[in-house]
């Protein structure tokens, strides 16, 4: 092991955890300086009133190629999601799905009045097309909205309103399709050459299992970073670090001064949990709200694995510049018009002001030397290529490999 050079991580996200295995499989011995008490940063489940909820509704997609290469999927006991949705529109419910996975699904996917005969048949040209287009070439796609690309494709605005938005709307946490093609043709595709699926203890349990695989790392909790520059790292409690190199996992914007490159821009959402005594959503199905002026825009309901009762988590995108009461009475009124839940207790919420990356020119991946961005110093976090988990770990692959590989050159005297 190397344990001469003090490589440091900022930030226990994902990319920070994935940055820190590697580092650790060339030998070195990282510490990470984690602001909170716990790893995870957004991939989180925290214990609220003796329920276990995620930080937001999160869903991990099992053909992302990194989550197969760094995860063991059968350890984190996954609930696979059904391949479709129930919408709610106009006082009913049509249930959707993929009758190549369910058959039984068929009839009321082609009986649901959320789009037309032939805008069923144009989803399974989109799902040959996605199925014989790689990422690479996925990437490297001229880049539209979203809205844009389905208008190309031929979609009615009825299915747009009714399944598109909706259901992508919980994705890229924006309402108005403006997300980039790219994003729209990876998930589609990641949702078709695999399934949805949640942690049997939740999301949180992908960042537990990253941070057991680590075995000579460091971890410094509860610790604020203040400023990096290309020798040291200035604590808040005024403490200086001397360093041979930093992974910065975190928000680089507030950390570097020296750096010019602009600041990232982020997406928020709210999130609500409520206990409920029933509901009309299927087991492990996306439910989606398409009527326009309302909160909610996904619900789905589980088991808490604590205490057993149903829970409904509950996203919603209409929150700014509302009080929170305003939001959970709203949302209360909204679980029990749709959802047909009569006894519904509110448990918590979360504001989450960074959620996902609001990122334009969106890449698969780069070199590991465009890690760097100052001297011994290298970023990791899908705001670099895509917000996405996939990218997470990609983005800490990448700074810890341009990490290795600037210390192995300065180890040569090359």
């Amino acid at each position: 092991m190397r344990e001469k050079e003090d490589i440091y991580i900022i930030g226990a996200g994902v990319s920070g955890l994935i940055a820190a295995y590697e580092l650790e499989q060339a030998g070195y011995r990282p510490v990470i300086i984690e602001q909170s008490d716990e790893v995870g940063g957004r991939v989180k489940t925290l214990k609220e009133k003796g329920y276990a909820l995620d930080l937001g509704f999160q869903v991990l997609l099992s053909a992302y190629p990194l989550a197969n290469k760094y995860l063991d999927m059968d350890k984190l006991q996954l609930n696979r999601l059904e391949s479709g949705a129930m919408i709610y529109a106009n006082n009913k419910s049509y249930l959707i799905g993929d009758p190549l996975r369910n058959w039984k699904v068929l009839f009321p996917t082609l009986m649901a009045a959320i789009g037309t005969f032939g805008d069923k048949l144009k989803i399974l040209k989109l799902n040959r097309r996605l199925n014989q287009k790689s990422l690479e070439e996925i990437f490297a796609s001229p880049e539209k909205t979203t809205q844009e690309y389905l208008v190309e494709f031929g979609f009615s605005p009825k299915i747009i309103d009714r399944f598109f938005k909706p259901f992508f709307a919980g994705i890229f946490l924006e309402p108005d399709l403006r997300t980039s093609s790219r994003m729209f043709e990876f998930v589609y595709k990641m949702f078709g050459e695999g399934y949805a699926t949640i942690p049997k203890l939740g999301i949180g349990a992908i960042s537990q299992q990253l941070k057991g695989k680590l075995q000579h790392t460091q971890f410094i909790f509860n610790s604020k970073v203040e400023k990096v520059t290309t020798e040291h790292i200035v604590m808040s409690s005024g403490e200086t670090k001397p360093h041979q190199g930093v992974i910065v996992a975190s928000q680089a914007s507030s950390l570097l001064p020296d750096l010019t490159a602009p600041k990232t821009l982020w997406k928020n959402c709210m999130c609500l949990y409520v206990e409920v005594d029933q509901t009309n959503i299927p087991h492990k199905t996306i439910a989606l709200i398409s009527d326009p002026g309302n909160y909610a825009n996904n619900l789905y309901a589980y088991q808490d694995p604590n205490t057993g009762k149903t829970i409904l988590s509950v996203t919603t995108l209409k929150h700014n510049q509302k009080s929170d009461q305003e939001v959970v009475d709203k949302i209360i009124e909204e679980v029990k018009q749709y959802a047909g839940s009569t006894e519904i207790k509110y448990i918590h919420h979360y504001r989450i002001n960074q959620a996902l990356p609001d990122v334009q020119g969106l890449r698969m991946t780069a070199e590991p030397h465009e890690s760097e961005t100052l001297e011994n110093v290298f970023l990791a976090g899908d705001y670099l290529l895509n917000g996405s988990l996939n990218a997470a770990m990609e983005s800490g692959r990448l700074a810890a490999k341009g990490m290795i590989k600037k210390r192995e050159r300065i180890a040569s005297g090359k």
